[in-house]
């Protein structure tokens, strides 16, 4: 029997609404509608155009209507850490302020002397990174926004909300607000007193898997179609869709950001990993995504804006053709540098880089895009190794999944870095995982290591094996810092 389900698929810099077909030997996906995802800064705040996201879910919803599309479920996931405030009458109080604005920075610090790292750490598992939902909310505590919101809701509990008039809080998207205690699986309260935070904003909790309510928009589908709880952190959900065949894997969820870890049964706390800032995030099955963030495309993507800003007509295919040429290691750096974080001039940040460290800097386009692809691939050995060493997880191969899968050059790179043999797709694992939960609810796949089967089955991968030494990259890793 096959099942046609939507997928609301929300990423930091597009959103896509695809309709999944799943059986018992199928696994397809087809798209109905894409939206450019374009933050818009109003009077010096960066926000998300939340509701030109919405009106492009319901655009979606519409035409698998009008295609005849006979839907069993829906199901959304977005980027983690932001979230919308609704006042008591459920009317959201302002558009949702964007990870990459400085505000959270501002008070990063006095969180942290406040709570204290390690109570943070011990507490919630995770990393500490000033976009976090914890050091937002500590930054607008004294708004009137802020006192007047009675919910707080991720961005696909928003959606689903908006969906279905529902309120809840999906588990793996609540896990990296850093306000989520690890242990008791509930809302750190201590925390959120600590902090003089409105304990009346966080909603009740809910699993992967678990029904939100039912469409009650009218955009001409039937009435009773159920919203599914997916994995709604884009992460958890693309980690569903890892074709593995084993546990001992590594994953990088590559696009805006890479993720970069391993998949465990328990949370891993120690002082070795909090220094390492390594998180323990919820997955689908009450697994852990112990990982490390690693910038990630963001680089490629602003230089790419920048230079289009500049009136540079850029193919990115001929240009990491380009770049392939280019010798190696001419020009490296940390990925993770604060200076990299907001939107901006990459390409002449990059320089100032290369010049502070002592470095050539790369001039052109090829050059750049040489010294962004080496970085990455260094980033992503420190974090596989380390992931490894800390969680005592032997890991044979390194899974890229996400948009990054398509970039070849990164692949094999990822791969001579880590040394290891580097297996890309899906694409599309996002929104293939999203759909695998669904069909889970629907009682048409298992386990996860069913859901993995049937995507190693259905979907087209790549593998790259390593080549040449490790002395290149142990340089080069040298010249930044990186372990």
């Amino acid at each position: 029997m096959i099942r046609q389900v939507i997928a609301v698929d929300l990423g930091a810099s597009s959103g896509r609404i695809l309709c999944g077909q799943i059986g018992p030997d199928t696994l397809e996906l087809t798209e109905l509608h894409r939206v450019e995802n374009e933050p818009v800064t109003v009077r010096g705040t960066l926000h998300w155009d939340a509701l030109r996201l919405y009106g492009a879910i319901l655009t979606g919803l519409k035409t698998a209507a009008r295609q005849g599309i006979d839907l069993a479920s829906v199901g959304v996931d977005s980027w983690a850490v932001d979230y919308g405030l609704l006042d008591a009458d459920g009317a959201l109080l302002g558009n949702p302020v964007h990870y990459r604005d400085a505000r959270a920075g501002r008070v990063f610090d006095k969180v942290l002397d406040d709570l204290g790292v390690d109570r943070l750490y011990q507490t919630t598992g995770i990393q500490m990174l000033p976009i976090n939902t914890i050091f937002q909310l500590a930054a607008a505590r004294d708004t009137a926004q802020l006192a007047d919101a009675q919910t707080m809701l991720m961005i696909p509990d928003l959606i689903g909300y908006w969906l279905t008039g529902e309120i809840g809080a999906e588990l793996t998207n609540a896990s990296t607000t850093q306000l989520f205690d690890l242990h008791t699986e509930e809302w750190a309260y201590d925390l959120i007193d600590d902090l003089k935070l409105p304990r009346r904003i966080f909603p009740a909790l809910r699993a992967p898997g678990t029904t939100v309510g039912e469409l009650s928009v009218d955009v001409g589908l039937a009435a009773g179609i159920p919203v599914t709880a997916v994995g709604s952190h884009d992460t958890a959900s693309a980690v569903v869709a890892v074709p593995a065949t084993n546990s001992h894997f590594g994953y990088i969820s590559c696009g805006t950001w890479s993720l970069v870890g391993v998949e465990l049964d328990r949370p891993v706390v120690s002082p070795a990993g909090q220094a390492a800032n390594f998180t323990n995030e919820r997955g689908v099955d009450e697994t852990i995504r112990y990982l490390r963030n690693v910038m990630g495309l963001w680089l490629l993507q602003e230089s790419l804006r920048t230079w289009h800003d500049r009136g540079l007509t850029i193919e990115l295919r001929d240009l990491l053709d380009e770049a392939a040429k280019e010798p190696a290691f001419a020009a490296v750096v940390d990925p993770n540098a604060t200076e990299f974080l907001p939107p901006g001039d990459m390409p002449r940040r990059i320089a100032e880089y290369c010049r502070r460290t002592g470095q050539r800097p790369p001039e052109t386009p090829a050059h750049i895009t040489r010294c962004i692809m080496d970085s990455l691939a260094l980033g992503h050995r420190s974090a596989i190794r380390r992931a490894a060493e800390l969680s005592g997880r032997d890991i044979e191969t390194v899974h890229i999944v996400g948009g990054g899968a398509r970039n070849a050059l990164l692949c094999q790179l990822t791969a001579d870095a880590c040394g290891l043999p580097v297996v890309a797709g899906p694409v599309e694992a996002t929104a293939i995982g999203n759909v695998l939960v669904q069909a889970r609810a629907l009682g048409l796949v298992g386990d996860l290591p069913d859901m993995r089967r049937l995507v190693a089955t259905t979907q087209q991968v790549r593998r790259f094996d390593p080549a040449g030494g490790a002395a290149g990259w142990d340089e080069a890793a040298a010249r930044i810092g990186l372990d």
